[in-house]
């Protein structure tokens, strides 16, 4: 996604500024159709998860979570030009690690790592 807003809040994304990312992606999801707004949606919950988890709400971001992995497992593996593969994989953890009803804390905070692919 060719948008000076996306490269934001993917840079915001990926400092862990969940709140602040949340709303540029947000503002973008709102103006996007197919499955780019899947995607974004998906990233989004992720984020919100996030912050629950800063909130202490574990059920919450257990939720969000599963739902924002939900959303990204059937897109194309470099959508946005991220490895939305590796975004899964690093999600995939921390919700199991949850449902275990086990601390996340040990585990790598999500990435959006931007892949070689060409723009779509």
């Amino acid at each position: 996604m060719a948008d000076d807003r996306f490269r934001q809040a993917v840079h915001l994304f990926n400092e862990a500024s969940w709140y602040p990312c949340h709303d540029g992606f947000e503002e973008l999801w709102h103006e996007t159709q197919g499955p780019c707004r899947r995607g974004l949606q998906g990233i989004l919950q992720i984020a919100v998860a996030h912050i629950h988890l800063e909130r202490g709400n574990l059920r919450g971001a257990t939720i969000l979570l599963g739902e924002g992995l939900g959303r990204l497992q059937p897109l194309e593996p470099d959508l946005f030009r991220l490895n939305i593969q590796h975004l899964r994989r690093t999600v995939s953890l921390r919700l199991h690690a949850l449902q275990q009803g086990e601390t996340v804390d040990s585990l790598p905070l999500p990435q959006l790592i931007p892949t070689a692919a060409p723009i779509r």
